[in-house]
């Protein structure tokens, strides 16, 4: 079976220092995560963090207004995509960062279509833009999730009804 994702294989680092950086990144409970998490308890909204079951792993899961929302990284997915291709092609091990990155685009779009197709609303906000103004951002969702709910409860209520009818 072919490879999804670009393999390191052959490859070196461009610097120690840059090696290290790129091993500490983190998968979960990333920075701008953790600020739009807090903003979004602090508007009463709970939710499940970084779902296994879900295409993607969802950094958050709003289950009963069915939202989900990724948090994602500037880097690694791609934001101004041609601008950055185009920094990537000019630097070290450039044909792997930038099979890696359009992989990961990639691989964002599938999951976002799988989910949508699923029932779920699918959010994405880049990492600038949270820590940019956290709570626009937790505003955002709320009422994404305040609009997803008043239709789920109004859909309950109409099937409700006409079950009494019969």
């Amino acid at each position: 079976m072919a490879r999804k994702t670009p393999s390191f294989i052959g490859l070196k680092p461009a610097s120690e220092e840059s090696s290290r950086a790129k091993r500490s990144n983190r998968r979960s409970d990333t920075q701008h995560e953790l600020i739009l998490r807090r903003e979004l308890w602090r508007m009463g909204l709970r939710f499940r963090k970084n779902v296994k079951i879900l295409p993607g792993k969802p950094d958050i899961v709003l289950s009963v207004a069915r939202v989900v929302v990724f948090c994602d990284g500037d880097f690694w997915h791609g934001r101004d995509w041609k601008i950055l291709k185009s920094k990537l092609d000019r630097g070290t091990n450039a044909n792997y960062w930038s099979a890696k990155i359009a992989s990961n685009i990639k691989r964002d779009r599938r999951n976002t279509i799988l989910l949508e197709k699923a029932g779920w609303q699918v959010i994405r906000l880049w990492e600038t833009d949270i820590k940019r103004n956290p709570l626009a951002t937790a505003r955002l969702i709320k009422n994404v999730v305040d609009t997803r709910r008043a239709k789920l409860s109004k859909k309950i209520r109409a099937k409700s009804r006409g079950h009494i009818q019969r």
